[in-house]
């Protein structure tokens, strides 16, 4: 195993994926995130350097894994001017595991070989246990040589490659992402309603979820957030914010394609109702919250002040 890793993002799926590579026998060398005291945390624990500047962790690694939240951050970390992951980045590559717009990682897979370096997405397909099992679903896309070159490393991370897939070239794999969770949020906003009436029916949940599971209404997330909808235990392993961020990313696409997705508007509209609510960080099982009779309250001052940037007169806000 000669090849140094690095991560760039260590939150909870980045600093999982850097344990189990370090328990597989991987040299994991640095590390950086920019909330510094995760990154050093991190680095303490697997023999790490929590490195100051991203062209530091590339020099410290011949596969650089970054893991950030959206557009925004993975081009802050290869554009900067002062300080570039692909500063002295020839002969690296570089898999990129966040889910962001298929267009960034197809524009970064053309920096990457202009700066003589390799990219590849490695799109993910599930959550914080799977990333430090080493059982994530891996969905990759990228030229197939790039593939080839690193697949040991996915290999590991991916159930000893049972849940790994080559899907083509660059973007790819990131479009196929954004459809997966598209279809997951549609299916946890209805799973979120259905669960919701029939509360307000009066009906036993326990009983109503196990009817779902031997009928048409099941789904994989019937198994995952079924119950903590009905207990509201949304601790996160998916957050709501990012709900919201990847339909939107599977709604712009399907407007090049000018296609009308009505399910997906009406879920992403119900995931940035809990951003703008400030329950962004609840794990996606918190749509619930919005169906559920007699949960969500929206606080009067919060509606008072939308209704004045909308330039009408402020009214008490009304129970839900």
């Amino acid at each position: 195993m000669p090849e140094r890793i690095a991560f760039v993002g260590v939150g909870r799926m980045g600093a999982n994926m850097a344990r189990r590579l370090k328990d597989c026998g991987y040299s994991v060398t640095a590390v950086y995130d920019v909330h510094r005291p995760a990154a050093e945390e991190v680095a303490r624990e697997i023999g790490a350097v929590a490195c100051e500047r991203l062209a530091d962790v590339t020099a410290a690694a011949d596969v650089i894994i970054t893991v950030v939240t959206n557009d925004r951050a993975m081009e802050a970390i290869f554009l900067g001017k002062k300080d570039s992951l692909l500063q002295g980045a020839k002969g690296r590559v570089f898999i990129n595991c966040a889910t962001l717009s298929p267009k960034v990682h197809r524009d970064l897979a053309k920096l990457a070989r202009k700066a003589g370096a390799e990219s590849l997405e490695a799109c993910m397909a599930s959550s914080i246990p799977q990333a430090r099992q080493g059982t994530l679903y891996l969905m990759c896309g990228g030229a197939e040589a790039t593939y080839q070159r690193v697949k040991d490393i996915l290999v590991k991370l991916s159930n000893e490659g049972q849940t790994l897939r080559y899907i083509g070239e660059a973007g790819r794999a990131a479009e196929v992402k954004a459809l997966v969770n598209m279809v997951m949020n549609i299916n946890t906003a209805g799973l979120a309603e259905g669960l919701g009436l029939g509360q307000a029916l009066g009906l036993d949940l326990a009983m109503l979820r196990e009817v779902f599971s031997q009928t048409g209404a099941n789904s994989r997330v019937l198994a995952t957030d079924g119950e903590d909808m009905q207990n509201r235990d949304h601790s996160c392993f998916f957050s709501a914010e990012h709900a919201a961020k990847d339909s939107g990313i599977a709604l712009r696409l399907a407007q090049e394609e000018k296609l009308n997705l009505p399910l997906a508007t009406a879920s992403l509209k119900q995931f940035t109702r809990m951003v703008k609510a400030g329950l962004g960080g609840l794990d996606k099982s918190g749509v619930a919250e919005l169906t559920f009779k007699g949960r969500f309250k929206p606080k009067a001052k919060a509606k008072a002040k939308a209704k004045a940037k909308a330039g009408k007169p402020a009214k008490k806000a009304a129970r839900r």
